[in-house]
């Protein structure tokens, strides 16, 4: 997976900080840290899995559109108004398909 900004959950991790005179407590910083590493890895979890459902619905989409194409390719534009009727609805229903495939 691509990183996304300048931290990994490892570079918090392994960031070490110089000891001054009246720094911060080391065990606050470390218990926060903590925290950031812990919400950086539930970031990057779902931002895989957006990515991954982004894949899924494009490869839904061109199953979709092939299913489109292949629907034209029977019917005859000048056929009978019952057919032209027939593959309206059609492409009013596969716009409903994809629109109830990427609103999820």
């Amino acid at each position: 997976m691509k990183n996304f900004g300048k931290l990994t959950d490892q570079t918090i991790y392994n960031k070490e900080f110089n000891i001054e005179f009246k720094g911060y407590s080391t065990l606050e910083v470390d218990a926060f840290l903590d925290d950031v590493i812990y919400d950086y890895q539930q970031f990057q979890s779902i931002v895989e899995k957006a990515q991954e459902s982004i894949l899924q619905l494009q490869r839904a989409n061109a199953s979709l559109q092939a299913k489109v194409i292949e629907l034209d390719g029977r019917l005859d534009v000048s056929s009978s108004p019952e057919m032209s009727n027939h593959q309206t609805d059609l492409l009013k229903r596969l716009a409903k398909l994809e629109q109830e495939v990427y609103q999820k």
